[in-house]
């Protein structure tokens, strides 16, 4: 139940978002993009700062940082929330993943490597915290080693270091630096395997959403540059110290509790996270099936193979003593999403149900259901975009679960069984369930992609139009717009348009006879 509640919240957000940015531009759906523009953004600034950070003085080294006249201070600042924003977009991409039901089945590597990447970035941050050494970083610094004492981990407790007794070897900032460079690493690595089973992965946001998100974090760098507290002082508690909201929330809650309770229930927690993928799976009987090919139906164009978002299809060698190749799927790689069906011409491959042959079927089904489609535009549409919740008139919608499920044969019969026009609806381009839905079928209904849309059909009655569930307003608009340029097409024009009698009598009426003139007339011989 309260899944549902909050996955409604996320759509109503989707929406909100596209009525103000477009959902070309839809932060929400480049979340994914933008921790790795974040990351990009910290790996960048962390080379300058690096060059001016010293082992032995660490505090001294941030302080003249911060004076360096032109740089210094703001790029310091730019690496602080830019770590910060990769926090924010991790959580949202998570958030969007496990609402949208992307987190089982053959996305289950993605989601675990993902756990896996925010524990780095986490290990990442807390050790930079450290190293700057003012009263947050000792803070931070005593309290990790209480919790790690409490592990079977050291032969002496380390906590004796943060006693006073002795300063702070240079040893310890040594090994936080050292993580703090070597940690990266594991996140380049965790973030192939991340994306290792699709195809075409994206790693970054549009160009114009990118120079606004850089543009956004160097404002704040430079408007609010991020504080830096008193220099740690061994032989002091630390008094009012203000916490990373995004990195050491949690520091008042461990510091109140035994470290066994807070171990206990970071375990626990991190159990249900990592257990997300089998925990959210669907019951055998309600998992979509993977795709098939048919080995006698398929040619070994390649397209499926070429088409799919996950890899999932493979080329063989033809059994049978038949030369040439086969497309193969694995049904392990499936997430069943359909999009080799569109991208099949001869209809050979697909889910059972909904290949091209399946929706050929349905689509004539829906013909005979309104054989006089002529006063109408038909709305094809992906279930999980603004089509399935339409409120328009139900007998008019014809619904697929992708977009780029979608056979264009599908599209040629509703145009030459007389239907006014066909919108079809698909979901928001970084925002589709199968990935690559809206781009495949764009270029197959515009682009003469393989299977393409043949050029018999009048591609003036086609139109498509990207909307979330919730965006009624995208495609309300969209249908208004389509309307008025079907009637435009309908309305006669050129030669059709003249009435030759009605041009004379206005041309007589507008340009009446001089009497100054002579009167020409024109007669016919007998």
């Amino acid at each position: 139940m309260l899944k549902r509640l909050l996955g409604r919240v996320l759509i109503r957000t989707d929406g909100w978002v596209d009525r103000l940015y477009g959902s070309k531009w839809n932060p929400l759906y480049q979340s994914g993009a933008l921790v790795v523009l974040c990351l990009a953004v910290m790996l960048v600034t962390g080379l300058y700062l690096i060059f001016f950070y010293r082992i032995g003085a660490p505090y001294e080294s941030i302080v003249r940082i911060e004076g360096q006249p032109w740089g210094g201070r703001w790029i310091r600042s730019l690496h602080r929330y830019a770590a910060d924003g990769a926090v924010v977009a991790a959580v949202l991409h998570a958030l969007r993943m496990f609402f949208q039901g992307r987190s089982w089945g053959p996305r289950a590597l993605a989601w675990i490597s993902g756990v896996f990447l925010v524990f780095l970035l986490y290990v990442c941050g807390l050790t930079g915290y450290v190293m700057v050494w003012d009263t947050h970083g000792q803070l931070l610094a005593a309290e990790g080693a209480r919790l790690l004492d409490a592990l079977p981990l050291f032969s002496e407790p380390i906590s004796r270091a943060f006693a006073g007794a002795d300063p702070m070897p240079s040893a310890f900032f040594f090994m936080n630096l050292f993580l703090h460079i070597a940690v990266p690493v594991g996140i380049v690595i965790f973030l192939w395997l991340h994306v290792s089973r699709v195809a075409r992965p994206v790693l970054l946001p549009p160009r114009p959403l990118l120079w606004a998100t850089v543009g956004l974090l160097t404002a704040a760098a430079l408007v609010l540059p991020a504080a830096l507290g008193p220099a740690a002082d061994l032989l002091r508690l630390p008094g009012d110290v203000t916490l990373d909201v995004f990195y050491t929330f949690w520091l008042p809650w461990t510091r109140s509790v035994p470290p066994g309770m807070a171990w206990l229930a970071a375990g626990v927690a991190s159990a249900v996270i990592v257990a997300v993928p089998f925990l959210t799976r669907p019951r055998t009987d309600r998992r979509p099936a993977p795709s098939f090919a048919s080995t006698r139906l398929c040619t070994g164009c390649e397209q499926c193979y070429t088409d799919c978002p996950y890899d999932a299809i493979r080329m063989v060698d033809r059994e049978g003593g038949r030369g040439g190749k086969v497309a193969l799927v694995n049904p392990a790689a499936c997430v069943s999403c359909g999009i080799c069906a569109g991208s099949c011409a001869p209809m050979g491959v697909g889910p059972p149900g909904r290949t091209g042959r399946d929706q050929m079927s349905r689509v004539k089904e829906f013909v005979q259901r309104h054989p006089d489609p002529g006063e109408d535009i038909v709305v094809v549409g992906c279930g999980r975009s603004a089509a399935g919740a339409w409120a328009g008139d139900q007998a008019r919608r014809f619904l697929v679960s992708c977009a780029g499920n979608l056979h264009t044969s599908v599209v040629e019969y509703l145009v030459r069984s007389g239907a006014r026009g066909v919108l079809i609806v698909a979901c928001p381009s970084r925002d589709c369930w199968g990935r690559e839905g809206p781009k495949w079928l764009v270029e197959r209904l515009f682009h003469e992609r393989e299977a393409e849309l043949k050029a018999r059909v009048d591609r003036r009655r086609v139109r498509v139009a990207h909307a979330s569930a919730f965006d009624q307003w995208s495609l309300e608009e969209a249908m208004d717009e389509f309307a008025i340029d079907l009637a435009r097409l309908d309305a006669p024009v050129g030669d059709d348009a003249v009435e030759v009698e009605t041009e004379c009598d206005l041309a007589e009426s507008a340009a009446p006879h001089d009497p100054s003139l002579p009167r020409t007339e024109h007669t016919l011989d007998p």
